[in-house]
């Protein structure tokens, strides 16, 4: 966790509102650990210390609404969440909450957004994953691969045709008994989206940024003047900046890299990012980052390109307006696209 810390916190430090973003207002900033499973912050523009706790608050219990929904590790009492689908979304359909139905809709145009590189219905394969990258991080010293045979095993139930979603009745079925759902790849993104426009349209601040996990959402603008954008830096893992990347009102910037959730095993470090066709953590690059105004498919975008070669996922991007990129793969090497200078400092 505190690596996840200094990289998210790194990500945000060029971060900086001007004391005159508004008549008697000043910026404020929390961070917190407790949802997502990974480091996160808000910073906004208020009156007061007692006004941005209070804005805060509403901020975070909307948050957290979703972050317990999408939480496919814990359960919350009743309440119908993700690891409760996975429990039960075989046996029958289960009915589930708007926000979650939402979601596996959206998973499934990432699907096909993506050419089947981001797969939801990957869970099965994730969780062993997520076990041995665990285990590695505790006991390095006697980290390990996954069984290739389990691993083939499991990707007989990645078909997200598998996942039946009734949009009518709200209900999720799986038509495999054996598939699971990980939403990781394109929850963090979506969220961005939907809390700034809950933010929005309850008046609750005009200039904020939002950083979940690394995936930032602007609203709004750094001075009151409508015209300073954010500067938001992306992480060089070696040290310092890719990139400082002028981001007014609506703009993410997000970013998958392999140095984030990770694991060694002799000597050779394994992301967290899995490949559906190699069933083994993608290899060649260190960071993807997408500067959109959709934060959902910048997400999905960054996970998509960072299992091509640089030169494939810029001419991969090309399909998608106003979406631009910067790359380092594994030698170091930088590659942007050709608008990706417009929005540089």
């Amino acid at each position: 966790m505190k690596k996840f810390v200094s990289v998210i916190l790194s990500l945000f430090i060029l971060l900086s509102f001007s004391s005159c973003a508004g008549s008697g207002a000043e910026s404020f900033s929390r961070d917190f650990l407790d949802l997502f499973d990974t480091a996160s912050s808000i910073t906004a523009v208020d009156l007061s210390q007692q006004d941005f706790n209070s804005h805060y608050e509403t901020v975070y219990n909307e948050l957290k609404t979703y972050s317990q929904l999408f939480d496919i590790y814990n359960s919350y009492g009743n309440l119908v969440n993700l690891k409760y689908i996975n429990e039960h979304a075989a046996d029958s359909p289960v009915k589930a909450d708007e926000k979650i139905i939402e979601l596996l809709l959206w998973g499934k145009e990432a699907y096909e957004i993506s050419g089947g590189r981001v797969n939801i219905a990957m869970g099965a394969i994730l969780s062993v994953w997520h076990d041995a990258r665990e285990y590695g991080i505790n006991n390095p010293d006697s980290s390990y691969l996954p069984d290739m045979d389990i691993l083939s095993q499991k990707a007989v139930h990645t078909d997200i045709n598998n996942l039946v979603i009734d949009e009518e009745n709200s209900t999720v079925y799986f038509a495999d008994s054996e598939m699971s759902i990980d939403v990781g790849a394109i929850a963090k993104g979506y969220i961005c989206n939907k809390i700034c426009d809950f933010i929005s349209e309850n008046g609750i601040w005009q200039s904020a940024v939002i950083n979940l996990g690394g995936n930032v959402k602007t609203l709004g603008y750094k001075n009151a003047d409508g015209q300073t954008p954010f500067n938001i830096g992306i992480e060089n893992p070696g040290g310092g900046y890719i990139a400082v990347v002028n981001a007014a009102d609506g703009q993410s910037v997000v970013t998958s890299g392999d140095y984030q959730r990770y694991y060694t095993v002799n000597g050779t470090r394994y992301c967290h990012i899995i490949s559906q066709e190699t069933l083994m953590p993608v290899q060649g690059m260190q960071s993807v980052s997408i500067v959109s105004v959709d934060s959902a498919l910048a997400d999905v975008l960054s996970t998509t390109l960072f299992q091509m070669s640089p030169q494939e996922a810029l001419e991969y991007l090309k399909k998608f307006d106003g979406c631009e990129a910067v790359i380092m793969d594994s030698d170091g090497n930088v590659y942007r696209s050709a608008g990706f200078e417009d929005i540089a400092q």
